[in-house]
């Protein structure tokens, strides 16, 4: 097999990304397949310019994404020539429908444990997101999903479950994409402005009661109802 082409000496920095970028052209070229031994930090950064900490920091990186495995004594290998999409990036590519059914699945246990565990203090947020809802009839959509998403989020925080917040916070852009496009797409402001006032209005209520299974059954009944629209 021949040997791969030279590296080549790169620019000023940022160092670490450049090293990273043109260690990856390598792999993705097929220059190094997978189950190839990279070369030593000591090789690399000569071929590269640079010192040995720009290179353990681009082989990290790039390990990071999934293209590169580190082994004890080994060496550093090649274990994909392709990297894997960070979760983010996979939810910015998921279609409306299966965000909507992840979304059912935390959301409606969020409101369940919401209706057990919240206190004053959570209620007092939510009766203020419930106004904001409210408020946010005036404004144009993007306005108005923030609103309906911020009266979603008080109730995952106050589930009280530090795992369940943060796999939400991470969930929202995708979920906020989704419901603009949703709500300008069907026309459901054109004649009932503050959308869904009634379900949010009972979820609020269903929490601040403590009736975890009215909580989430009212949930469920909202999200299935947006999950039926755009299967349509």
């Amino acid at each position: 097999m021949s040997s791969p082409p030279p590296l080549g000496a790169l620019r000023a920095s940022p160092l670490v990304e450049q090293a990273a970028e043109r260690l990856r052209a390598q792999i993705t070229a097929g220059n190094w397949p997978v189950g190839t031994k990279l070369p030593g930090e000591t090789t690399l950064a000569k071929e590269l310019g640079v010192g040995r900490s720009t290179v353990r920091e681009a082989v990290r990186a790039l390990a990071g994404q999934g293209l590169l495995r580190p082994r004890q004594g080994a060496g550093v290998f090649v274990v994909a020539t392709e990297a894997a999409e960070d979760w983010p990036t996979r939810l910015r590519r998921a279609a409306v429908t299966d965000v909507y059914e992840v979304r059912a699945m935390v959301e409606v246990q969020a409101a369940r444990l919401a209706a057990a565990r919240r206190t004053d203090a959570d209620l007092a947020a939510l009766d203020t997101a419930l106004a904001g809802r409210t408020a946010a009839a005036e404004a144009d959509d993007a306005a108005f999903v923030d609103a309906d998403i911020a009266l979603h989020s008080a109730v995952v925080a106050a589930a009280h479950n530090p795992v369940l917040t943060d796999l939400y916070e991470r969930f929202v852009p995708a979920l906020r994409e989704g419901l603009v496009e949703l709500v300008s797409l069907l026309g459901l402001r054109d004649h009932t402005p503050d959308h869904g006032a009634e379900r949010h209005t009972a979820l609020v209520a269903a929490v601040r009661a403590g009736d975890a299974d009215l909580a989430a059954g009212v949930l469920q009944a909202e999200i299935s109802a947006t999950v039926a629209l755009l299967r349509k």
